[in-house]
């Protein structure tokens, strides 16, 4: 069943600051694809959304990070 995966745990670390995030795999591999390509670890492109997130928790300011990403990608 498509999004049926539950969401998996994975430390980053932000400003020296560790921190979990919970997303379902299917984000995580996004995720990695989009910061392999802007040629970016994965903690400095978290630290970018965290710093735009305002009051949005960090995994959904992701989620919305990686479907904005794909939508402009396929426009």
């Amino acid at each position: 069943m498509v999004g049926s995966a539950r969401p998996v745990k994975h430390s980053l670390t932000l400003r020296g600051h560790r921190t979990s995030v919970s997303l379902e795999p299917e984000f995580w591999d996004e995720f990695r694809r989009i910061a392999k390509a802007r040629d970016q670890t994965l903690n400095g492109l978290a630290i970018e959304i965290d710093e735009a997130r305002g009051d949005v928790g960090l995994a959904s300011a992701i989620r919305v990070f990686v479907l904005n990403t794909l939508k402009d990608q396929s426009a």
